[in-house]
Parts: structure tokens; sequence; C-alpha cells
């Protein structure tokens, strides 16, 4: 039987680091936010002809404003701007010559700040209900952890670990390769914040089964229901990044920083749930033992 918990200073250590320079590099970094966060105007133009090349597109919009331009299929560019006017469009497509319309959209700083707030406002409510949902999940469990000390330590590892270490990544991206923080990307951080507390429940519901009927320390009982999760962890995470790395490979630009946050979500997701969730259960019950 492997000894999971052995190493748990090893593992707090990594983690507190990565932890560390996320909230670093959030407060120093801050956000790139996309127009649909930040306000902005977002168009999408086609050429019938030759695609002229990326840098003369750029020059010709230098006068005009200062601009995001991405190359997308082989026909169109994307570009961006936290410009709200409705004047820039005619600006644009005034340089741009042959150049026609597929998509245009325009964002006020009012409804960007509005979409940023309901969204912490969200990722809050999601954390507190998720307290008290496995609180009442595991209500009535015997042993020496309460029931809603599993539900605040599977929130601690699911939102101030893994959610908040690809906040910090992100974050890096948006400074120094100018990736965009966008509704994606947050649909992403949910999509984390589930899968993890997927696996983490599945370890605590295995822990608390064991309580009752498994010999030795507590410690002994939360290695054991390690081992004996561990592969169905390990395996359903393999297969959902086999498919998520496929498509980061070969889906295109489009997508890409939307799966490599889904990526780091279930890697760290699995990384915490296996080696930082049983871990903290134990400190916990020990500092709470020595309160007592």
């Amino acid at each position: 039987m492997i000894n999971f918990t052995k190493y748990k200073k090893l593992y707090f250590a990594i983690s507190g680091v990565l932890v560390f320079f996320s909230i670093v590099a959030v407060i120093v970094f801050g956000f790139n936010f996309g127009i649909e966060l930040a306000g902005g105007t977002v168009l999408e133009v086609s050429y019938t002809g030759e695609r002229p090349a990326i840098d003369e597109v750029r020059r010709k919009l230098e006068d005009v404003g200062d601009f995001q331009i991405q190359e997308i299929e082989d026909d169109s560019f994307l570009i961006r701007t936290t410009e709200t006017d409705e004047e820039i469009y005619g600006e644009i497509m005034a340089v741009l010559e042959g150049a026609e319309q597929r998509y245009f959209e325009s964002i006020g700083p009012t409804v960007g700040e509005e979409l940023r707030n309901s969204t912490i406002v969200a990722m809050i409510l999601a954390s507190v209900l998720i307290v008290a949902y496995i609180a009442f999940s595991f209500a009535g469990a015997s042993g020496p952890i309460a029931s809603w000390q599993y539900g605040v330590t599977a929130t601690v590892v699911a939102f101030l670990h893994d959610v908040l270490i690809i906040v910090g990544v992100f974050s890096v991206l948006g400074y120094f390769l100018g990736v965009q923080f966008t509704i994606p990307i947050i649909v992403a951080l949910l999509t984390t914040l589930g899968y993890s507390l997927n696996d983490t429940v599945v370890i605590f519901d295995r822990i608390r089964e064991n309580i009752g009927k498994a010999k030795g320390t507590f410690e002994d009982i939360v290695n054991k229901s390690l081992n004996e999760t561990v592969a169905r962890s390990a395996n359903t995470s393999l297969t959902t990044l086999l498919v998520l790395i496929s498509i980061l490979l070969f889906g295109g630009e489009t997508l890409f920083y939307f799966i490599l946050a889904l990526v780091l979500g279930v890697f760290l997701g699995t990384y915490s749930s296996i080696f930082l969730a049983g871990s903290l259960i134990l400190v916990w019950k020990r500092r709470f033992d020595k309160i007592n």
C-alpha cells in the first residue's frame, strides 16, 4: 500500500509556492480582460482575394488606434480594440481596402464591469453552496471529522489551489503574450472547480466508509482510501487529458487557451485530490485534536 500522506510536507511546499507566485502574478500583472469583461470592440474581416500580411494590416491601423490583430482561418483577421465609439468601425473599414465584415460587436465598459462582478459573485456563491451541499451529504457520518470540515477542505483544495493557480498562469500569459482573460476561460475555471470537487468528494466518501470498518489510525484509513480510489482518479483524468491534448494540438488557435485552461484544471484537480485533500484533512484533524 502506498503511503500518500508520508510526504505531505513536500506536497504542501510545492502547492504553497505555486499559489504564492499565482497571487503575486495577479497583484503585479493583473489581467488582460477580453472585451466582454473590459468593454471594447471586436471586428472580424475577410478577404475575397489574397489576404495581406498581418504586419501590413498593423501598419495600416497604426494611425487609427491601438489594436490587437489575430489571423484566423486562411482569409480573415480578428481585430480587437478597447475603443467603443461606433466611428471606429468606419475608420477600420476605410483603411482596410478590399476587406469585408464578417462579425462586429461593441460592448461598453459598464457592461464589462457588470460581467466581472457577476463572475466573482458566481464563484463565491458556488463555493458556499458546495460547502453546504457536502456538509449536508456527509451529515450524520460517524468519525473524527465533522461533515462541514469535509466541505471546507474540498472547497479550499479546488478553489484556493486549482482555480487560483490557473488564474495566476493566465495573468502571466496576459502580461507577456497578450492572452486575454475571457468568458471561455471563466467557464474553464468553473469546470475545473467541479472536476476537482468530484474527485475530492469520491475520496472523502471512501474515507467516511472506511472509518466504520477499517482498522488502524486515521492516517492509515486515509491512505487506505487513497489507494482504493487512486486508480479510478488517474484513469479518468488520463482519458480526459488525452482528448483535451488532442484538441489543444489540432483544434486551432480559437480554442487553444480555453483547452489549455481545461488541461491545467484536470491536471491540478487530479494532483490536489490525490495528494492534497487527504493530507489536509489529516492535518486538520491533528490540529483540531490538539486544540481540544
